[in-house]
């Protein structure tokens, strides 16, 4: 292809970026302070074919037309002005620009100081125009995904399919290996309802880790906002990205995107020309101010820990990253953002005040109003490093929030910790202390007890202290307070003592995330105890330490399947998903109206002096409806060291108490303390139990229909306990259990069916 076979002609301002129209390509580009803007078309291979400097200009951006480019065409651009760095202007023109509207690159961009320096064009990957027409979504639509009945699952795109052997292995590691049909599969079977990207925009490593022969595992470190990472894929980015997301929806599972608008790739001051900065440096980054309140254009405001800071409340930094927000909303279809640290986007620089976090400032106010973005699930980190960072609770209505309150508390009270129950009580319902009631939904709070930064929930409880030696920063990275107890031996251990503890524990905390208000968030592998060798802060860990095992002892797929257990129990009940109290205002719905009550191990109330007791770790919580029929559970919490016998409180009328969930098994499954064994009351030491408030003429019924007769004793047994006794009673209600998860759409996992005949989950 020859530059004759391209003609250059009058474009449009909009939009901005390459849009394919009427037998061409329309460029557009923001560069308000260059003096030329030139425009480089190249071949498949990267050789330059023609360079054009754009005709036109008006307000700030430059523009051109070009005849006969067609989708697939390579480019990127050269910008020409002043470089005078202390007032701001930054300009190269001997260094090749990606476009920061482009919505796919050509390759992986691999940072290489001296190709930088000396021929960036070979450095640089190059634009790719798109067609967003082409892709055939062949009428799959969203989900749907609601707060409530979501259940976070965080992963990796390449992390979680490199090590699968059902992936075809040409698969693995790519958008593609994420939607093959036995991960689907297994998503089903495990409950999730939305999985959680960790970032996909295109990035580039830090020199620094490359140096070391490392790289920016995770991603948080972009380079685009709109192209999706090429080297997760095997060749065209953007449809495979949309066939990932296409399949998803099309098994009910929504895909929420961790996005990173806080920082570039670029650095801070001195940083690389590589796209934001060489088209205008002043209005896409944060600066400092000298004691005159003029601009430092010297010392980049850092409150990221990246090297600098993104303005999102200048017009073209509030404006790309609304745009792309649309962008994948609309065209990749995904359900909603999860933003690193968000607090950082909702920071102003007004007259009056200097990089301040607004709670109604811009940024919040334009996602409220936009049509497409206020209807999207919306997830913020609530705080980054600058000062007065720390903004958990701060968040306007619409957003919720990650709660890393919720996490030490959960994982103190697990520990053992006394004088943790009142604020675990508090973060089982909802967080109400930070998100009050009439003013924030109950599903707000996103709880979680392992995040991709931190331990995995398998360290949590095997390591006391971070093991990070292999960051290369003499184990100084990462946080050093990670609230974990190693119960005995620090890491692996054959001791099967500490090995029953530990996976106890794990039990407990999985069973109150998912037990309580607000949105549970999970790390992929945590269900099967995956383990990074203690290291808590593996970003730059492009290996097995990162990547999920899937050679699974027994002990894991026991874990795995008692996760499954609760995710079903979550998602077939109101009571765990969209509880509704008298006096929380904040949303009205006519119809069920859930109670709360608290209680001793002995049956007495709770009153408001024995949540401050430094010594309880035991207490029973009542939930759900009190009517025939109603949904109600009891939750039996145990932190102490010995088994305790609890006075359960009457079942409501023609109603009784079942088993249905106990940490004491491996599985979950009542058995030793279950309906069969009549002890359902007694919670083992360190452990959680749930009872669910069944029909008792229903279980009778069904006991009978079995050809069974419930004895005088037995009688006696159910009516003092409230209980049902018989495993032949459970056997028969199973296949109704089984039949309403397939309503639901749900794919019962393996085991669950069979521990339907031990314990009643009947909803």
């Amino acid at each position: 292809m020859t530059n004759e076979h391209f003609v250059l002609m009058s474009g449009k301002e909009a939009p901005l970026g390459a849009s394919v129209r009427d037998g061409g390509c329309n460029f557009s580009v923001w560069a308000p302070e260059a003096t030329k803007v030139t425009l480089i078309l190249y071949t498949e291979d990267e050789k330059e074919i023609v360079r054009y400097d754009l005709p036109e200009k008006h307000d700030g951006l430059w523009f051109g037309f070009v005849a006969n480019v067609k989708p697939g065409q390579l480019y990127a651009y050269s910008v020409d002005g002043r470089n005078e760095p202390k007032n701001g202007l930054s300009f190269d023109a001997t260094k090749i620009l990606i476009d920061p509207y482009a919505k796919k690159i050509n390759r992986p961009i691999d940072w290489n100081y001296e190709l930088y320096l000396n021929d960036s064009g070979k450095m640089i990957s190059k634009s790719v125009v798109v067609d967003d027409t082409s892709f055939d979504w062949q009428g799959v639509k969203k989900p749907g995904l609601t707060k409530p009945g979501t259940i976070l699952y965080e992963t990796h795109v390449k992390g979680f399919t490199k090590l699968r052997a059902d992936i075809p292995e040409e698969y693995r590691g790519t958008f593609l290996g994420l939607c093959q049909p036995s991960v689907i599969k297994y998503l089903k079977e495990l409950g999730i309802t939305a999985v959680q990207l960790m970032p996909v925009f295109a990035k580039m490593s830090e020199s620094r880790l490359i140096d070391m022969g490392l790289s920016n595992y995770w991603g948080y470190n972009p380079m685009c906002f709109f192209a999706p990472e090429p080297g997760y894929a095997r060749s065209d980015a953007v449809n495979e990205f949309k066939t990932m997301v296409r399949e998803l929806h099309r098994a009910g599972i929504g895909v929420i995107m961790d996005v990173v608008y806080n920082h570039t790739a670029e650095g801070g001051y001195g940083g690389p020309n590589i796209s934001f900065r060489g088209f205008d440096s002043r209005n896409y980054y944060v600066y400092e101010f000298n004691e005159d309140k003029s601009v430092n254009y010297l010392a980049t405001t850092n409150v990221t820990g990246c090297g600098n800071s993104f303005n999102s409340s200048s017009e073209p930094g509030l404006h790309i990253i609304l745009d792309s927000m649309r962008y994948w909303l609309t065209e990749m279809q995904v359900d909603g953002f999860r933003f690193d640290l968000a607090v950082t986007v909702a920071r102003e620089t007004t007259p009056y005040v200097f990089n301040s976090f607004e709670t109604h400032g811009t940024f919040f106010k334009a996602c409220h109003a936009d049509p497409i973005i206020s209807q999207a699930i919306l997830i913020g980190e609530p705080w980054d490093v600058g000062g007065f960072g720390y903004r958990v609770g701060q968040f306007p209505s619409q957003w919720s929030e990650q709660n890393d309150r919720y996490r030490d508390t959960v994982r103190s009270f697990w520990r053992g910790d006394q004088g943790k129950m009142g604020e675990l009580a508090t973060r089982l319902l909802g967080s109400r202390d930070l998100y009050p009631k009439n003013i924030r939904s109950i599903n707000t709070s996103v709880n979680f007890v392992s995040y991709h930064d931190g331990f995995t929930l398998e360290d949590v409880v095997s390591y006391n202290d971070r093991h990070n030696e292999a960051n290369g920063e003499h184990n100084r990275d990462g946080s050093g307070n990670n609230v974990s107890y190693n119960w005995g031996e620090e890491g692996p251990t054959k001791n099967p003592t500490i090995l029953r503890r530990r996976n106890q524990v794990k039990r407990n905390m999985m069973a109150t995330l998912l037990l309580s208000q607000g949105i549970p968030h999970f790390v992929a592998g945590d269900e099967i105890g995956r383990t990074q060798g203690g290291n808590n802060n593996a970003y730059c860990q492009d290996n097995e330490i990162s990547y999920v095992h899937w050679d699974l002892n027994q002990a894991q797929q026991n874990f795995r399947d008692f996760v499954s257990l609760l995710t079903h129990i979550r998602t077939s009940s109101k009571v765990f998903t969209d509880l509704q109290l008298d006096g929380d205002n904040f949303r009205i719905q006519k119809g069920v109206k859930h109670d709360v009550d608290w209680y001793h191990p002995s049956g007495q109330p709770l009153e408001d002096s024995d949540w401050a007791s430094p010594v309880s770790q035991a207490f029973m919580l009542d939930i759900g409806e009190h009517r025939e029929g109603g949904e109600r559970y009891i939750i039996l919490f145990n932190a102490s060291r010995y088994d305790i016998c609890f006075h359960l409180p009457e079942p409501d009328e023609d109603m009784a108490w079942s088993a249905v969930m106990d940490t004491a098994e491996e599985n979950g499954i009542p058995d030793r303390y279950g309906d069969r064994k009549g002890l359902i009351p007694v919670c083992c030491s360190l452990c959680m139990k749930l009872l669910k408030q069944v029909d008792r003429e229903l279980v009778s019924g069904a006991y009978r229909s079995s050809g069974a007769a419930i004895n005088a004793s037995e009688e006696e047994h159910l009516h003092v306990h409230g209980v049902s006794v018989s495993r032949r009673m459970i056997e028969s209600v199973a296949q109704t259990v089984s039949g309403h998860y397939r309503e639901l759409g749900n794919v019962l996992p393996k085991g669950i069916l069979s521990s339907l005949t031990r314990t009643n989950t009947k909803k």
